[in-house]
């Protein structure tokens, strides 16, 4: 331990936190679009809409199986071919250089996390009494309506937990987005590491950042849960 500088890890603080808004940024952006598109995902499965069916399946099926880092650098290398490749078959104009390192993450990430996220709200809707949706249909309600005000939200009550385990996991998954050129906290990190020398002192700061976010997300989503458990406990007392 004496070879530990920890002043020297003291002294990177300020630069790691510079890193911290692409970090958080990353995280919310694949967790919202991830949910937004996951929901529709799991909607298509559970409705068994041809064709589309068949490609959720596979979609998932894909971005499960296979490692992030890999996906990353297919998106890294794939997305600017495709834009050639749309310029040249449509006669289209666009720059393959506007595809920044920090928007390739942002796609990347969100589609895995749909993915992910596709079977945790098919789960939880799978939870949801059937019968609820023929209630709100009786009552004249759209199914449209029905998801929206019965059906979704007493699936996202079931889902709190598992959303709650997504998040952080995209916490620490954004440590990869170094891999393409993103300056978040890992990849900061890495050149601090690399310019002082000093690479343990570097990375137990960096693990201490992720580390801390994942405790505020964790009670972040036990203050949620137990919210939403008061919530429907009272709701429930009124209709009793």
């Amino acid at each position: 331990m004496a070879n530990i500088d920890f002043g020297f890890a003291i002294q990177q603080i300020p630069a790691l936190i510079q890193g911290l808004p692409f970090t958080i940024l990353i995280t919310v952006v694949a967790m919202a679009v991830g949910l937004l598109f996951g929901t529709m995902l799991a909607l298509l499965r559970l409705y068994r809409v041809p064709v589309f069916y068949q490609l959720s399946i596979l979609f998932v099926s894909f971005f499960r199986g296979t490692p992030l880092i890999v996906q990353l650098f297919v998106f890294f290398y794939g997305m600017p071919m495709l834009i050639i490749y749309l310029n040249h078959t449509f006669q289209w104009q666009l720059n393959p250089d506007m595809l920044s390192p920090l928007l390739i993450v942002l796609v990347a990430y969100s589609l895995n996390s749909a993915a992910y996220l596709a079977e945790v709200v098919r789960s939880a809707i799978g939870s949801v009494e059937k019968g609820q949706l023929e209630a709100a249909h009786a009552v004249g309600m759209t199914t449209l309506q029905g998801y929206v005000r019965i059906i979704l939200p007493q699936a996202f009550q079931i889902a709190l937990p598992n959303l709650g385990n997504q998040l952080i996991t995209l916490i620490k998954a954004s440590a990869l987005a170094f891999t393409i050129g993103v300056m978040e906290v890992m990849g900061i990190s890495r050149i601090i590491a690399n310019d002082g020398y000093r690479f343990l002192e570097t990375y137990l700061l960096a693990a201490l950042f992720y580390w801390l976010l994942s405790i505020a997300l964790e009670l972040m989503f036990a203050n949620i849960e137990k919210r939403s458990r008061r919530y429907k406990g009272r709701t429930q007392g009124e209709a009793v």
